[in-house]
């Protein structure tokens, strides 16, 4: 992805949104800037934006909300820059759709690996918004639904989609934990091992293969996704 990219930070900070858009700047991407959701709104009807950099903790509708709004109206990847860095709070902005998560303050090189990470991944279509099909199941990128053989919709958390689809994008592979919280679009892997795990053990019961018939454990190596995918 070239330096024209177009980049939208939504911080209630101005010192925040001033030292972000100066490390942006300096390599040659567009900024734009908003104080609150409200003016990213205005922008973004007004703006095509290539990525939007989103602080959780913002005057009236804060970060996590606005991300679910985003995954459901736009297309366009989103790093949330938090002051909230646990394990939790991570979790909680990955499950509302982020892209990547990271915590103020962040070094500036890892800010830019990660806005030319999201973007190359957006460039390549891993942002699909095709269907694919397995065993009868049929799972939809554009809505984020997963539909069952009887043509019942099964309900995902986002957490539990984002697995389900670097599962469906890598069948008959084994898939590490940290490549699994990596197409989670999660940067810090340690912190989430763990959730991984719960994610994948949800998964598992909605599909109805308690016995790991779909996604096979693959002892001190990670898990296999195991039907054949077919592209719809």
């Amino acid at each position: 992805m070239n330096g024209a990219a177009k980049i939208l930070i939504v911080d209630d900070d101005p010192g925040i949104r001033s030292v972000v858009a100066e490390c942006l700047q300096g390599h040659d991407f567009q900024v734009l800037a908003a104080s609150d959701t409200r003016a990213m709104d205005r922008i973004l009807s007004e703006e095509a934006v290539d990525l939007v950099i989103l602080d959780v903790l913002m005057p009236g509708e804060n970060g996590l909300s606005a991300c679910r709004r985003l995954a459901r109206t736009h297309d366009i990847p989103v790093v949330m820059l938090s002051a909230l860095d646990d394990a939790f709070d991570r979790v909680d902005g990955l499950e509302s759709g982020a892209d990547y998560y990271l915590g103020k303050p962040c070094n500036p090189r890892e800010l830019l690996a990660v806005v030319r990470a999201t973007l190359r991944r957006a460039a390549t279509g891993e942002r699909s918004r095709d269907k694919v099909a397995f065993l009868g199941w049929t799972v939809d990128f554009a809505t984020r639904e997963l539909i069952d053989p009887s043509g019942v919709l099964v309900h995902l958390t986002d957490g539990e989609f984002v697995v389900l689809r670097a599962f469906v994008e890598r069948p008959r592979r084994v898939l590490s934990r940290d490549q699994l919280l990596d197409a989670a679009r999660g940067p810090d892997t340690e912190s989430f091992d763990r959730a991984i795990d719960v994610q994948v053990s949800r998964l598992r019961r909605k599909l109805r293969a308690p016995d790991s018939e779909l996604i096979r454990t693959v002892r001190n190596e990670g898990y296999m996704f195991m039907p054949s995918i077919k592209k719809q």
